[in-house]
């Protein structure tokens, strides 16, 4: 078996001229990026998606920084192949560019990531090269961005009309200028997002945006049913562990009950002399 070597942002980019497919999912823990890195998969983003799917905020807009991290920290310690992108969190980039590039450093240098993610277009142009020029490589993110969910009027798909098609192309040529390494296209009108794809030299990873981008992402809890309180119409679940963590915890409960478990398998004993001596000592 070839020994793997570890994914960077230069090879992504070489699997977009060989016309390879990207794969990426998101992680938030040691075990799942363990999981994640054995089988295969170029990309881990530790994704402010947790602040939902782990730490149940009703959106990503209160996760901190220091939330961030801590997560990130135990993900590098599970994944040692793929490319590993820390999710700048809200008000961790916007306030002012030296606070995140500052920011974008935290990840790299207490992370343990490889490069950052951030959202928006012509409006962080400045942000994004001011974090590149520091040597960190930064991923772009257009179309649905969560952390714009209030201006955006919700969880809704982006770019269907002429005039926000042609925005979110612009955005995404000057992102590119500005040095980003790759660019997240979620919830966009698939052909929007292959015609996006084919004019950017820069690998684009697409989440809700059809099979012309360069790659495709999910939230990992989704993929695996294991986030209950909704599921956006872009996730394919390939399994529900929710009802089979449901199952087991039912299980759990009725053989405790019942004192079916713990079995004489499942505990430790002395030997009869032993436990002899001991009814004698106490005597």
């Amino acid at each position: 078996m070839p020994v793997r070597k570890k994914v960077t942002t230069l090879a992504l980019r070489e699997k977009k001229t060989r016309r390879e497919i990207i794969t990426m999912l998101t992680a938030y823990d040691y075990p799942t990026a363990l999981a994640l890195d054995q089988s295969g998969v170029d990309a881990i983003l530790v994704g402010d998606s947790l602040g939902m799917v782990v730490l149940g905020y009703e959106n990503t807009l209160p996760v901190t920084m220091e939330e961030m991290l801590h997560h990130c920290r135990a993900v590098a310690r599970g994944a040692r192949h793929a490319l590993l992108i820390g999710d700048m969190p809200f008000m961790s980039y916007q306030v002012s560019v030296e606070e995140a590039v500052r920011n974008a450093g935290r990840f790299l240098q207490q992370g343990g990531m490889d490069a950052v993610k951030l959202e928006g277009g012509r409006e962080r142009l400045e942000t994004v090269r001011a974090i590149v020029a520091a040597g960190i490589p930064v991923m772009g993110h257009l179309g649905l961005t969560p952390q714009s969910v209030h201006a955006l009027g919700g969880f809704r798909p982006q770019g269907r009309n002429a005039a926000a098609a042609r925005r979110l192309l612009e955005d995404a040529l000057l992102l590119e200028e500005a040095g980003i390494f790759s660019l997240v296209l979620e919830s966009v009108p698939a052909r929007l997002a292959e015609l996006i794809s084919r004019r950017l030299a820069v690998p684009t990873i697409g989440i809700g945006a059809g099979p012309g981008c360069d790659g495709q992402v999910l939230v990992t809890h989704d993929l695996l049913g294991l986030f209950d309180r909704f599921t956006p119409r872009f996730v394919k679940k390939y399994a529900d562990l929710h009802a089979e963590m449901q199952r087991a915890f039912h299980a759990f409960i009725a053989e405790v009950q019942s004192q079916t478990f713990p079995g004489p398998e499942h505990s430790v004993e002395m030997t009869e002399d032993e436990w002899q001596q001991f009814l004698k000592d106490t005597e």
